[in-house]
Formats: C-alpha cells, sequence, structure tokens
C-alpha cells in the first residue's frame, strides 16, 4: 500500500466501516444512530456524505476513536484528519 494510499481520507473512512462490521455492538448503535438498517447499508454507503458519517461516529465518541486506533494500528490524529478532509467538523 502506498503511503497516499495508506493515508487517503476514502479509504480510512472503509476501514473503519469494516472494522465496525466486525464490532456488532457498535455497528449497531452505528446503524441506530444514523437511522440505516443492516438491509440498506450497502446502498447507504454510496450516498455523499455516508463516509463522512461514518468519521463522525468516532469522533464524537472517543472511546469508540481509541478502539478503533488500538484495533488497526491507524493514530486518532489520521482519522480526525481524514474525517476534516471529508468536510467534517461542522456539526459537532
Amino acid at each position: 500500500m502506498t503511503e497516499m494510499t495508506h493515508n487517503d481520507p476514502q479509504q480510512i473512512a472503509i476501514e473503519v466501516l469494516g472494522w465496525l462490521a466486525s464490532e456488532p455492538e457498535l455497528l449497531s448503535r452505528f446503524l441506530a444512530l444514523s437511522g440505516l438498517e443492516a438491509s440498506n447499508l450497502r446502498a447507504a454507503a454510496g450516498q455523499p456524505g455516508f463516509l463522512v458519517g461514518v468519521l463522525s461516529f468516532l469522533m464524537t465518541h472517543e472511546p469508540t476513536l481509541i478502539r478503533f486506533s488500538e484495533a488497526s494500528g491507524r493514530p486518532p490524529e489520521a482519522v480526525a484528519r481524514a474525517w476534516r478532509e471529508l468536510g467534517g467538523g461542522s456539526d459537532i
């Protein structure tokens, strides 16, 4: 993986989504907060704003952000940078 791909904000958000999918309790919380259902998650993933919403889920709950960082080895600052680059930050 190249450095650019490794730091790509969309790639980071997709990585977070994959991690959420492996954490049933967190995925349930994400779905409840977003108003989505598991059955329409794939369709929603293609919508504008979805990836920033995935990152916002982590950015609004530091313990979840830390859990992701520990599981992925990706520093919280990288997630925050990706979130800002995708347009996050104005709704918190």
